[in-house]
């Protein structure tokens, strides 16, 4: 897709939410499935499954992703997708754009080996490369906007309530339920 039908795309959108507000709410699904070990797929409307595994020393076959890796995966893509729309709403001609995403996690934590040890990751870490003839201040502004209305971005910095719960033979067994700070 063009830069130009990318922008015809997200206008249209813009315009039928600024008709119909209520139409800005969407739901995104993903329906996972443990398969053995450490292995599980994951189905995402009607793509091809997607496989995600462990690397050896964590008790996988190294077939596939991890789920931390996914979450840098999607900050990534998110990002360049966002630089994408908005250079193409913004008129700024993008070349190429590159994001690498590194994430810094203690398994002391995933294996409760020291409570004071988050399970998840300590930090996350970016770094952006653009190429594109626009300048400085068309590309600031860009970035800008970016880093302000990426949802991956915003997700892994902002507090989420979290709603889930645990079915043990088709009968609720457990329910956990967090807020926003």
């Amino acid at each position: 897709m063009s830069q130009t039908n990318v922008k015809e795309a997200l206008m249209k959108t813009i315009s039928g939410i600024q008709a119909n507000p209520a139409m800005s709410n969407v739901v995104f699904r993903a329906d996972t499935e443990w398969l053995e070990d450490v292995r599980c797929t994951a189905r995402v409307r009607d793509f091809d499954p997607l496989f995600i595994d462990e690397p050896p020393e964590l008790g996988g076959k190294d077939s596939a992703v991890n789920p931390v890796e996914l979450v840098l995966v999607a900050l990534g893509t998110c990002q360049e997708i966002m630089y994408s729309a908005y250079a193409s709403v913004m008129d700024i001609p993008l070349d190429s754009v590159k994001v690498n995403a590194r994430g810094y996690l203690d398994l002391k934590g995933l294996f409760g080996l020291d409570s004071e040890v988050p399970a998840g990751y300590k930090r996350i870490t970016f770094e952006t490369h653009i190429e594109s003839p626009a300048d400085d201040d068309s590309l600031r502004k860009l970035i800008e906007t970016v880093e302000s209305h990426c949802p991956v971005l915003d997700i892994l910095a902002r507090a989420q309530a979290v709603k889930g719960s645990a079915k043990v033979n088709g009968r609720e067994l457990h329910s956990l339920q967090t807020s926003a700070a």
